[in-house]
């Protein structure tokens, strides 16, 4: 029987964390006596917060001073959702039956290790997820395919065997780019753009089952092969 995989992204996808994550901005920046919009912040979700920091300010930073804005940040978000942890709706439902039904799961998020440890002490049926990256376990960021690729590897999965699910049009190219089939859920980004980029589009983690993810897998196989 051929083993199967699914790739959680984390944020916007396990944790509905758009909002804690635009808040540990704004109060990180404020400190530094800069103002951020919500738009500017939506225009990078899903990068890596050191990415984003080189993207606003890069040019008058050194390579210390994005380390440390980096840590303030991620401290700050840690504590906004360990005070209420904001799990999205079904999330963990579909990591049970995923795990009912023989689908090896994974974490592959851009975030920092503490992050991803957050959400897997927070997240009801975590224990059920036995693999994760983070984005200090590798050199690219997504759009890149690093982070899936290797969660691949611990899977012990060929890429082809894997979906990922994601909310970010930087992590379904970076799915892609891995040869994996990719499932997005709105929320971050206009329905139309995760349209087309992905093979399947949600509303709800609800809206899919095992069953489901399989095909999107099978389908994707074929299509490539």
């Amino acid at each position: 029987m051929k083993q199967y995989g699914v790739i959680f992204d984390m944020d916007g996808v396990l944790v509905d964390s758009y909002q804690a994550h635009f808040e540990s901005w704004r109060r990180m920046l404020k400190q530094k006596g800069r103002e951020l919009t919500e738009p500017e912040f939506a225009e990078t979700f899903g990068r890596t917060s050191r990415d984003i920091i080189q993207h606003f300010f890069g040019d008058t930073m050194s390579d210390e001073e994005i380390a440390r804005w980096d840590e303030e940040k991620e401290a700050e978000y840690r504590e906004i959702i360990t005070e209420d942890f904001p799990a999205m709706e079904g999330a963990s439902e579909l990591i049970a039956a995923l795990a009912e039904g023989g689908f090896r799961l994974a974490i592959g998020s851009s975030g920092p290790k503490e992050n991803v440890q957050t959400v897997l002490d927070n997240l009801p049926s975590a224990h059920l997820i036995t693999a994760s990256v983070n984005g200090q376990e590798v050199t690219r960021g997504k759009p890149a395919p690093d982070v899936f690729l290797r969660a691949a590897e611990k899977l012990e999965l060929p890429p082809a065997q894997c979906a990922v699910l994601e909310d970010a049009l930087a992590g379904l190219d970076a799915a892609h780019a891995a040869g994996m089939a990719a499932a997005a859920i709105t929320g971050t980004a206009p329905r139309d753009a995760l349209a087309e980029k992905a093979e399947i589009v949600v509303d709800s983690l609800r809206e899919l089952t095992p069953a489901t993810i399989q095909q999107l897998i099978e389908d994707r196989a074929a299509v490539v092969h």
